[in-house]
């Protein structure tokens, strides 16, 4: 179990930089043994070796570590699958082809990033509720800068869509993340219930999933934007 290193009083903005991102780290680490509903913050001070009041120093409650945490995993996961993107999807391809790719990319990325999944899960319902006005102010600003990255990365492979639809569609796919996340990782009980009769369980794998709905998505919403330049290759987007 990783600690907090001994500091003595944080005195200086680096020490307490230090003491923040040891936070964070040991917040992410709990992340990956346990969902969003099982952290707390008596749990988390026991984590770093701290009383609860000196966590509460940095961060005023459990909700404002874990939206800090969910900046932090969305700004790498957006550098992460901007790359991907990259490597993965054609610019020169015709439409339906670059939307399957498109889809295929983020589904899969998002899959590698089980921690960021469940934090969008939580963000609205549990980890937007607790903090003050000023931590709330501070998040969604660095929410929407994230947004608009997001925004970009679609709408340069999909110059189709303007800016306007390019956010709608990086907003929504958020959404999206997060309500599949939770539909694919059922209860102990649910689970069960699948297990016995799978004719229940309409979701199938995350990824599996994600990447169906995106692809439906975004052929959908290209096909209700108004075109600008006609369709690539005299392809529908319908046949996405």
């Amino acid at each position: 179990m990783r600690r907090v290193p001994e500091f003595q009083r944080a005195r200086s903005a680096e020490q307490r930089e230090l003491r923040r991102q040891a936070i964070l780290g040991a917040a992410a680490e709990m992340l990956n043994e346990m969902p969003v509903s099982k952290v707390t913050m008596n749990g988390l001070s026991r984590r770093v070796g701290l009383a609860k009041s000196n966590v509460m120093r940095y961060f005023e409650s459990r909700e404002a570590v874990l939206l800090d945490l969910l900046t932090g995993l969305s700004h790498e996961w957006l550098g992460e699958a901007a790359a991907q993107v990259e490597r993965e999807v054609p610019r020169d391809g015709n439409l339906p082809a670059r939307v399957r790719a498109l889809a295929s990319a983020f589904a899969h990325s998002f899959a590698e990033h089980e921690v960021l999944c469940d934090l969008i899960s939580a963000e609205t319902s549990v980890l937007e509720h607790n903090v003050s006005e000023d931590v709330a102010l501070r998040y969604k600003r660095a929410a929407l800068q994230e947004t608009n990255g997001f925004a970009a990365l679609i709408a340069d492979v999909l110059p189709e869509l303007d800016g306007e639809s390019a956010l709608d569609a990086a907003f929504t796919i958020t959404v999206l993340v997060g309500a599949l996340w939770t539909h694919t990782h059922p209860s102990p009980a649910m689970a069960a219930v699948y297990r016995n009769e799978p004719s229940l369980a309409i979701a199938q794998g995350f990824a599996q999933s994600l990447e169906h709905v995106l692809a439906t998505y975004l052929a959908g919403l290209l096909a209700w934007e108004k075109p600008r330049t006609g369709e690539c290759s005299g392809t529908s987007v319908g046949d996405a």
